[in-house]
């Protein structure tokens, strides 16, 4: 029997069931007494049976895939996010169909016609390129993750906490002037990134570095301009901030709070390079809590996003819109906006015996 392919109909022959029963055992097992589940199983061992996923498609419609777009795979946040989203198929049973984003809208649009094509169930969607607007008007379940959320469900980290555990911490450091490092969006003006962004994850940890600066009268600088869009033109970029930095003032002790993890190492990393080691006129905090941070040459101070709780959270709501649409009478679902809360990571970027590393320069 091993030498071809088993059928239903084979496994119905063996058990002596009828075909309805052998589907309900992959469809509805619990339909059936745990005697007969038992029979079906050892059926399935014995003949070699593997299930049909084509087959089984193509009469329910259920492909059993959802869409992940995300801007792209060089900073470990979101290699981090695809990590838990793939790892969430013994809970929940789906697939993914992977695209990278690279803040190319009309790029971004084919592939969420290719999606359709394919069937997806539902998509998750960290791009910032097309808005939440757009996205509702594709009609099937969407869930965002840390991006402008208007028309569309979503899961947050709390990024004005976050921004302001990053800079209490930076405070308590002992430094005398207050720095605050992003990018742009997507090459944008400046302007852009007060008026379009308001909704994203870097908004909320500006305004969360301010509320502190403000609170403790504190000096400080918001440097947020274009830095590029590939790790390569990051690196260019970030070390003339760091260096322009330390020109306008020497002498006294800067505290940087980096938007995000790979931002935070770039400076280090720069740091390191310029003087041998990390310097005590410096303090150091980056964002995300990814591996980088705690894999560094020296380990350097985050805020941690609870990516765990975060994939879960987005699951839950995009499983459920999938099974309202399912229902013999669908349902929509209301639009769900959750939001988790960060964690401070201290590490040695803000202690105030700064760390020595021989021979790191």
């Amino acid at each position: 029997m091993k030498s071809k392919k088993v059928s239903y109909a084979d496994l119905a022959r063996y058990c002596n069931f009828s075909k309805t029963t052998i589907s309900r055992y992959f469809s509805n097992p619990d339909s059936l007494t745990l005697e007969n589940q038992e029979k079906i199983r050892e059926a399935v061992e014995t003949l070699g049976y593997q299930e049909n996923k084509i087959a089984k498609i193509l009469p329910s419609g259920h492909t059993e895939f959802i869409g992940l777009v995300i801007p792209n795979l060089y900073m470990p946040y979101y290699s981090e996010v695809m990590h838990h989203l793939i790892s969430s198929y013994s809970t929940y049973g789906y697939k993914f169909l992977v695209f990278e984003g690279q803040s190319d809208i009309e790029l971004e649009r084919k592939y969420i016609r290719e999606l359709n094509a394919y069937n997806v169930e539902g998509i998750i969607t960290l791009s910032h390129t097309i808005s939440s607007k757009e996205y509702a008007s594709y009609d099937i379940p969407i869930v965002a993750i840390e991006r402008e959320d208007e028309f569309i469900s979503s899961v947050h980290n709390d990024n004005y906490m976050g921004g302001i555990q990053a800079t209490s911490l930076l405070y308590k450091s002992d430094c005398d002037i207050l720095f605050f490092i992003d990018s742009t969006p997507y090459g944008a003006t400046r302007s852009a990134y007060y008026s379009k962004d308001k909704h994203s994850y870097s908004y909320g940890r500006l305004n969360g570095f301010k509320y502190v600066c403000n609170e403790k009268n504190m000096p400080n600088e918001v440097i947020i301009q274009d830095l590029g869009l590939s790790y390569e033109e990051y690196s260019e970029n970030i070390p003339k901030i760091i260096d322009d930095i330390a020109k306008r003032y020497p002498g006294k002790r800067k505290g940087i709070f980096c938007a995000n993890d790979t931002f935070a190492n770039i400076s280090l990393l720069h740091l390191l390079r310029a003087y041998g080691n990390f310097p005590d006129d410096f303090r150091l905090v980056g964002y995300d809590g990814s591996p980088i941070s705690a894999q560094a040459i020296i380990p350097f101070s985050t805020v941690g996003q609870q990516l765990d709780q975060i994939t879960k959270s987005a699951m839950e709501i995009l499983v459920a819109q999938i099974k309202g649409r399912h229902r013999r009478i669908p349902e929509e679902l209301p639009i769900r906006h959750e939001v988790i809360a960060p964690i401070l990571i201290n590490r040695a970027t803000t202690q105030k015996e700064t760390p020595n590393i021989a021979g790191a320069k």
